[in-house]
């Protein structure tokens, strides 16, 4: 036994088929790629040049026979991980800075000349007529020439200064922009076309920034203020807000606005958008009109509010409907509907109404369905109460990423209340109450698809089942990073069938789902 620990012999040069011993080498020669007199390789075949392609490859734990998709999306995580994660500003330059520059000259000078009073009883369009002699007065004081293009835009943006949002109403014209999230005075990005993006505004400070937050607020009857730091709101034409201000907001104040669409949304256009095929429009329309008890559940933007407007359609006229929300934003074409808004406690922490208390009233009310924005504590069980004591086609949304995890959401919400009801019973109530989950989803290209339809049947021991209707499959990405996929049918005979038979839609209904 040698030093090493191997047995004399193996480690030797001697005999056929023994190898070298240990640390022993080839003396390294420079050069390129030669063979030696007796035919045997040399150093620089031994140690060929290095390839940076290949050290790149093997740093990732890949080689040349990587097959290329996965060399491809290697890649794209490379790319990823060295992109920068520093933040934007949405500070811009050129001529809309230079128009700001001007109106933090003019508007003080302005405001002297103009009675508040009377300037808020007037529209924008007169109140632009109002001013255009005055800021001619204020920007000759002043010595400056603007042009034509420049005096309209100094009125618009003066004129947005003190009747509308700031820079926040060019945002809010902008049709195709869906979300406007603030954060704070020196950054602002928006959703357009289901993708983030900056946007080129700005506010003078924080101070500017909070004025228009508390602005918001106050048209509806909220604050927002150190004390009260949260705050849900909305916007004349319905669009929903959220504002965080500092000390819990670390970047200033955060406004979030869930844009409302100006032209109503139908089952027919999802359907033409791709958010859905044809057959599971009519499924759900069928389930609208037919008075399924029904829960829409996604994620944060997938669209839950928007579909459940689009089957709320689908409401017989004679029927009396009755919306409660935190910040109201269903809009209904019902000639009888009865929107309700929850309130928030004031400074001394009294007079706070509830979701849970706006569904007791409502029971009261002689209601023939109760649509709930949303559902996110003890006022499920209400609802599940109000769902199965004759207020068929009661609708409502929750945040869950599958209808399985829907029901789970549904149960933990009951228990977590102060009820004491055992689980089982609440399964029950569940499994007795909903008769449909529309499952929506926002996918990673930005566009919104109903991925799943699932028929609540009943019971079988302690769990609830499930029957699924519809089904998105994804099967590919393009080129341009869309996403492809397949809406399926399982065929199955639904078991809510009896229920569109009342109405006279049970063949539409079958034919849809088969």
């Amino acid at each position: 036994m040698s030093a090493f620990g191997r047995r004399g012999g193996i480690g030797g040069g001697g005999g056929a088929g023994v190898r070298p011993g240990f640390g022993v080498a080839r003396p390294m020669q420079g050069g390129g790629m030669q063979r030696n007199d007796a035919g045997g390789a040399t150093a620089g075949e031994q140690f060929p040049p290095l390839d940076a392609l290949a050290l790149a490859l093997e740093t990732d734990g890949l080689s040349a026979t990587t097959p290329p998709a996965q060399l491809d999306a290697m890649a794209r995580l490379t790319e990823r991980q060295n992109a920068s994660g520093e933040s934007g500003s949405s500070r811009v330059e050129g001529f809309e800075a230079s128009i700001h520059r001007i109106k933090e000259q003019v508007l003080p000078r302005l405001l002297e000349r103009v009675d508040p009073e009377a300037a808020a009883t007037l529209g924008k369009d007169e109140l632009a007529e109002e001013f255009r002699p005055i800021i001619g007065e204020v920007l000759a004081e002043l010595k400056l020439t603007l042009n034509r293009r420049e005096q309209f835009a100094l009125e618009k943006v003066l004129v947005d200064e003190l009747l509308g949002l700031g820079p926040l109403e060019e945002l809010l014209a902008d049709a195709d922009i869906s979300d406007i999230m603030v954060n704070g005075p020196d950054q602002t990005f928006v959703e357009r076309k289901g993708k983030l993006e900056l946007a080129q505004i700005q506010f003078r400070d924080e101070e500017h920034l909070f004025q228009i937050a508390q602005r918001i607020c106050n048209s509806v009857g909220r604050r927002v203020d150190q004390t009260s730091p949260l705050a849900d709101a909305r916007l004349k034409d319905g669009s929903r807000v959220n504002v965080i201000v500092p000390p819990l907001s670390l970047k200033g104040t955060a406004i979030s606005i869930r844009k409302f669409s100006a032209k109503p949304i139908t089952l027919d256009m999802m359907a033409g958008f791709g958010s859905m095929s044809p057959k599971m429009a009519t499924a759900l329309k069928v389930a609208g009109a037919s008075r399924f008890n029904i829960v829409i559940s996604g994620g944060t933007g997938s669209g839950k509010t928007t579909m459940l407007n689009a089957i709320s359609k689908m409401i017989d006229p004679g029927e009396r409907v009755l919306t409660i929300e935190d910040a109201a934003e269903l809009r209904l074409q019902q000639p009888h509907w009865l929107p309700l808004e929850t309130r928030p406690a004031n400074l001394e922490g009294q007079g706070e109404i509830s979701i849970r208390d706006l569904v007791k009233n409502a029971l009261r009310m002689r209601p023939d369905r109760i649509i709930l924005g949303e559902i996110r504590g003890s006022e499920c069980f209400d609802m599940l109460a109000a769902m199965n004591t004759g207020h068929d086609g009661s609708m409502c949304t929750l945040h869950a990423n599958s209808p399985r995890e829907a029901l789970a959401r549904m149960e933990n919400m009951v228990m977590m209340s102060d009820i004491k009801v055992p689980k089982e019973a609440i399964s029950r109530q569940i499994a007795d109450s909903v008769e449909l989950i529309i499952q929506v989803k926002r996918l990673r290209d930005g566009s919104r698809r109903v991925t799943n339809i699932t028929e609540v049947i009943g019971m079988e021991g302690p769990v609830i089942v499930t029957q699924e209707l519809f089904k998105f499959e994804y099967l590919d990405e393009s080129a341009d990073g869309k996403i492809i996929g397949e809406y399926r049918s399982m065929g199955l005979r639904p078991y809510t069938l009896d229920k569109a038979r009342q109405y006279g839609f049970d063949q539409a209904y079958l034919e849809a789902c088969l």
